[in-house]
C-alpha cells in the first residue's frame, strides 16, 4: 500500500471515529451550548469566558465561594455535561462552539475533598452553576484538577453578557474563599504520604493536645516562647496602634530528642485559633506557598524544622543552597504587621546562616532546649511513668544514672520497665524499672544511648552535661520536653 493511500486510509478512519463518537453523544438530550445560552438570554459562542486558576489545595475554598454565591439566588441551578472521558480534554469555550462534539446536558460530577483531618466536603468537580449576579445572568464552570488529563490546577471559568459581572464576581469570589476557607485554623502539612485527609499534596493535621504540664522546661523559658508568640498575637491591635512589627520569629535549637518539637506542638495546641502550616525535609521546598497561606489566614504559625537543613552558613560552600534565599525571601515578603509567627527548630545552631537570625522579623528569639539537668530528668520520669507507682528511691536513681540522656530516653525506660513486667508475666514495679535502666547503661546498648541520648562533647560544658560551666546547663536557658524531636 502506497503511501498516499495510507494517509487516506488513517483520514478515513479518523472521520469515521469521530462521526461514531458525534453519533453517540449527539441526540441524547438538549445540547449543552443551547441550554446555556437559554440561560443567558443570548448565543453562549457571541459572549467571553473568563478563567481563573485555582491551585488544588484552595479548590474546596472557591467551592464554599461559589455556593454561597449561587445560593443568593433561589433560582440557581446545576449543568453537568454528558459524554464520557472525552470532554475531560475540552474547555468550556469547546464546550460552547461544538468544534469537536456537540455535547449533551448531563450531571454534574461531584467530588469527596478534605476539609479537615476528620472533615470531607461534596465539591463540584466538573459541572456548572447557573445564577444571577448583579441582576445579570451568569454561569460559573467548575473543573477541579486532574493530572490523569494535563490538569495541574482547577480552573472556575465564568460567562455572562456583561465582561464586568464576571470580573467582579471573580473578584468577591476570591475575597470569600479566603473568608471562609476551611484551611483557616487548620493544621496542615505540604508533605503528601499517600495515605490519610489529604487534598492535592495538602494533608490535614489534627490539631495537638499538649498542655503546659507536659513540657517540662526551666523556670520562666515557657512562659518567654509563649509570650513571644500568642502574647504578640493577644495584644496585636495597641502593636498596630503605635506602629509596632507582628511579624516574629523564634528558634529552638538544642540536640535532638531533647524536646523541641514537644514545645512546638504545646504553642500549635495553646493557640487554636491559628491557622498552622507545618514543614519539615523536603517540603520546606514550599515555603513561599507557606508564607503566603499564613498571609491570607493570619493569626498564622509557619513551623520550619531542622532549618539547618536549607540556612547552612553560606561561607561553607561555593554557592548557598538556592532553598536557603527562599526561607529568606518569604520571611521578609510579609509585612511588618502580617500576624504570623516563624517557628524554626534546629539541632546545629551553628550552622545557620547569619542573615537568617541577625535581623528583626527573622528571628527575634532564640532559646536553647539543651540535655535536661537531674531534676528535669526527674519531673519526665514522672511524666512518663503514667499510673505505675514506682518508689521515690529507684526513680531518684534512674534520674541520677542517666546523666547525659534525653526526653526520648527517658520515656524509652518507662516504656522498658512496663515491657520487663509483661514478659515476666508481673505488674511493674522498681525492680523493673532498675532492670530496664541497667538494660539501656549496660555497654550492649551503646547504639540505643546514641539514638535515645546524647553525651557528644560539643552539647556537654566542662563540668559535664549538669555542669554550670557547660553552653547546656540547666540553669542557662533551655529545658527539655519529650520525644517529638
Amino acid at each position: 500500500m502506497g503511501q498516499m493511500d495510507v494517509q487516506g486510509f488513517l483520514r478515513t478512519f479518523r472521520e469515521v471515529s469521530e462521526l461514531a463518537q458525534r453519533s453517540a453523544v449527539e441526540g441524547e438530550g438538549e445540547p449543552f451550548a443551547e441550554a446555556l445560552s437559554g440561560h443567558l438570554g443570548r448565543p453562549a459562542r457571541e459572549l467571553a469566558v473568563v478563567t481563573e486558576e485555582v491551585m488544588p489545595h484552595r479548590f474546596a475554598d472557591w467551592d464554599v465561594a461559589l455556593s454561597l454565591l449561587a445560593g443568593r439566588d433561589p433560582d440557581a441551578r446545576e449543568l453537568g455535561i454528558g459524554g464520557g472521558d472525552m470532554r475531560y480534554h475540552q474547555t468550556l469555550p469547546d464546550f460552547i462552539s461544538g468544534v469537536h462534539l456537540r455535547l449533551p446536558v448531563g450531571q454534574a460530577d461531584y467530588v469527596s475533598v478534605p476539609v479537615g483531618p476528620d472533615a470531607r466536603r461534596r465539591a463540584m468537580g466538573f459541572g456548572m452553576r447557573l445564577f444571577s449576579y448583579a441582576d445579570q445572568p451568569v454561569g460559573v464552570f467548575a473543573r477541579r484538577a486532574n493530572p490523569r488529563y494535563g490538569q495541574d490546577k482547577g480552573t472556575f471559568e465564568v460567562i455572562s453578557p456583561d465582561d464586568e459581572v464576571s470580573s467582579a464576581l471573580l473578584a468577591e469570589a476570591r475575597d470569600l474563599a479566603v473568608e471562609h476557607s476551611v484551611l483557616r485554623g487548620q493544621v496542615v502539612s505540604f508533605e503528601s504520604s499517600g495515605y490519610g485527609p489529604e487534598s492535592s499534596g495538602m494533608t490535614f493535621l489534627p490539631r495537638p493536645d499538649v498542655t503546659g504540664e507536659q513540657v517540662i522546661l526551666p523556670e520562666r523559658s515557657l512562659e518567654r516562647i509563649v509570650a513571644h508568640v500568642s502574647g504578640i498575637a493577644e495584644h496585636a491591635q495597641v502593636l498596630r496602634r503605635h506602629g509596632q512589627h507582628l511579624k516574629r520569629g523564634l528558634l529552638l535549637y538544642g540536640p535532638p530528642g531533647t524536646g523541641k518539637t514537644h514545645t512546638v506542638r504545646h504553642l500549635i495546641s495553646r493557640n487554636p485559633d491559628h491557622t498552622v502550616v507545618v514543614l519539615a525535609g523536603e517540603s520546606l521546598a514550599y515555603v513561599s506557598l507557606a508564607a503566603s497561606l499564613a498571609r491570607a489566614l493570619q493569626p498564622a504559625i509557619v513551623v520550619l524544622e531542622d532549618c539547618d537543613l536549607v540556612a547552612e552558613d553560606r561561607s561553607m560552600g561555593p554557592s548557598g543552597r538556592p532553598l536557603l534565599f527562599e526561607v529568606l525571601d518569604a520571611m521578609d515578603g510579609l509585612d511588618a504587621d502580617a500576624d504570623v509567627t516563624f517557628l524554626l527548630t534546629t539541632n546545629r545552631a551553628q550552622a545557620l546562616e547569619r542573615a537568617l537570625v541577625q535581623r528583626p522579623g527573622r528571628v527575634d528569639l532564640a532559646v536553647e532546649v539543651p540535655l535536661p539537668d537531674e531534676d528535669g530528668r526527674r519531673r519526665l520520669l514522672d511524666l512518663y511513668r503514667g499510673d505505675v507507682d514506682y518508689g521515690q528511691e529507684v526513680l531518684a536513681e534512674a534520674a541520677r544514672r542517666s546523666a547525659g540522656m534525653t526526653a526520648s530516653f527517658m520515656k524509652e525506660l518507662m516504656r522498658r520497665a512496663v515491657l520487663e513486667a509483661a514478659v515476666a508475666g508481673q505488674e511493674p514495679a522498681d525492680d523493673h524499672l532498675a532492670a530496664a535502666l541497667e538494660g539501656l547503661l549496660d555497654g550492649q546498648e551503646e547504639l540505643t544511648r546514641v539514638l535515645l541520648g546524647n553525651a557528644r562533647e560539643d552539647f556537654a560544658g566542662p563540668d559535664g552535661p549538669d555542669g554550670p560551666g557547660g553552653p547546656t546547663g540547666w540553669a542557662e536557658s533551655g529545658g527539655c520536653g519529650d520525644p517529638f524531636a
